[in-house]
C-alpha cells in the first residue's frame, strides 16, 4: 500500500522535530523566547566600567531574569551621577548604584548604608563578619514577599540589594588615629552623602567636596589627607600612591555600602521586582567572597587597629549623626529602626540595645 505525504504533513512533521530540539537544546530554546521578553533598560554604574564586579554581577542578574520573562539591557557608566540623572530623566527602565544615589527613590532601603548602620561592636572591637551579618539579614528581611509593599515607594520599587563593601578611613599619615581627631586634616566627601561632611566635622577636620570620579586622584595628589572608600576601590583607583610608605587604613569600618537595584514598577511584570530580590538575596555570599578578596588586596602593612579607648566613642559619635540625619529627613527612621534590631541580634549586650533609642 503506498502512503500519500502531502507537503502540509512534511512541513507539520520538520517543525515538530525543530521544536524537540530547541526543547533539548537551551540555545535554540532561548533564541525562540528572545522576541517574547520584555526590555528593560538597566542604567549599571561601576567606577571600573565593564570589567568591575557590579558590572558582573548585572550581566549575571540579567541572564537569570530573562527565565522570568525579562532582558535586562545593561548599559555600563563610569559616573554615577550620570546613570541615576538618565534613570531619573526616563532614558533608563531601571537603576544599579550605591544607596547613597538611590536613597532619593527608596529611603528605608537605602538606610542600610547609613553612618555605623550595620557596625558591630563586641567588647573593644569591632566585629566585620558580624557587621557583614547585620547587612545579611537586613537584605534577607526586605527580599521576603511579605516585605514587598515597603519595598515599594511610589513609581519606583526596590529589585535587589548586594554589599559593596565596607568604608574604611585611608590616611596618608597611618599614625593618625582618625577616630579620635582629625583636627585640621583634609578629608575628601562625597558631594551626595552630608553624613560623610557631618563626620568629619564632628571631628574636627575639613571635608573637601568630591564624587566617585575625583576623590581617589584627590587623595593620591595630596590635595586630601584622608578619604572614605570601601577596599574594592583601593585597586582601581590606585590608592597606594596616596598611601605611599606612611598611610594606613584603619580597621574600622563607618558602614558597610551596598548596591541597590531600583527600577519602575511600569517598566516590569507584576512579581518580577520580587523575583530579582530573592535571587540577588540568595547571591549574597558570592559578593562578600569578592570583597574578601578586595580586602586580601590591600597589603598586610596599610591595615591600623584602631586603639580600644577610641572604639566605643566612635560608635557614639556615629549614633550621633545618625540621629542628625534623621532629625534633618536625610535617613529613614523605619529602615534605622530595622538595623539597631539587627545589630542586637548580634550584640544582644550592647549598651544601645537597653536604650530606648530607636536609631
Amino acid at each position: 500500500m503506498r502512503l500519500s505525504v502531502t507537503p502540509r504533513a512534511i512541513m507539520a512533521a520538520v517543525v515538530g522535530a525543530w521544536w524537540a530540539l530547541a526543547a533539548a537544546s537551551p540555545v535554540l530554546a532561548q533564541a525562540t523566547t528572545t522576541a517574547t521578553l520584555r526590555t528593560v533598560r538597566l542604567c549599571v554604574f561601576d567606577p571600573s566600567g565593564t570589567v568591575g564586579d557590579a558590572w558582573r554581577a548585572a550581566t549575571d542578574h540579567r541572564l537569570e531574569m530573562q527565565q522570568h520573562g525579562v532582558d535586562l539591557v545593561t548599559q555600563p557608566y563610569t559616573n554615577e551621577r550620570v546613570a541615576v540623572e538618565d534613570y531619573r530623566t526616563g532614558r533608563c527602565d531601571a537603576l544599579m548604584a550605591t544607596a547613597l544615589r538611590t536613597r532619593s527613590f527608596h529611603g528605608m532601603a537605602a538606610a542600610l548604608d547609613s553612618m555605623g548602620a550595620a557596625t558591630v561592636v563586641k567588647g573593644d572591637r569591632v566585629d566585620v563578619d558580624a557587621s557583614f551579618e547585620v547587612v545579611r539579614r537586613f537584605v534577607e528581611v526586605l527580599s521576603e514577599p511579605k516585605a514587598a509593599e515597603m519595598m515599594v515607594s511610589g513609581e519606583h520599587e526596590v529589585a535587589g540589594i548586594l554589599p559593596m563593601g565596607a568604608a574604611y578611613v585611608f590616611s596618608r599619615d597611618r599614625g593618625l588615629n582618625v577616630l579620635a581627631g582629625l583636627q585640621g586634616r583634609k578629608v575628601a566627601t562625597l558631594d551626595h552623602d552630608q553624613a560623610q561632611a557631618e563626620l568629619v566635622r564632628r571631628l574636627g577636620g575639613t571635608p573637601v567636596s568630591a564624587d566617585t570620579l575625583n576623590f581617589g586622584a584627590m587623595f593620591n595628589n595630596g590635595h586630601v589627607e584622608v578619604l572614605i572608600a570601601p577596599t574594592i576601590a583601593y585597586k582601581p583607583l590606585e590608592l597606594q600612591r596616596g598611601l605611599g610608605t606612611q598611610g594606613g587604613v584603619s580597621r574600622f569600618p563607618l558602614t558597610i555600602y551596598t548596591y541597590q537595584l531600583v527600577l519602575r514598577r511600569s517598566a516590569v511584570p507584576a512579581g518580577f521586582a520580587q523575583r530579582s530580590r530573592s535571587y540577588m538575596a540568595q547571591n549574597f555570599d558570592v559578593a562578600i567572597a569578592s570583597l574578601r578578596l578586595a580586602d586580601r588586596g590591600v597589603p598586610a602593612a596599610y591595615w591600623v587597629d584602631v586603639p580600644a579607648a577610641s572604639v566605643q566613642p566612635a560608635i557614639s559619635l556615629l549614633r550621633e549623626v545618625r540621629q542628625t540625619m534623621a532629625r534633618q529627613g536625610v535617613y529613614d527612621p523605619k529602615g534605622l529602626r530595622l538595623a539597631k534590631r539587627l545589630r542586637c541580634e548580634q550584640a544582644p549586650g550592647a549598651a544601645e540595645c537597653a536604650s530606648s533609642d530607636p536609631w
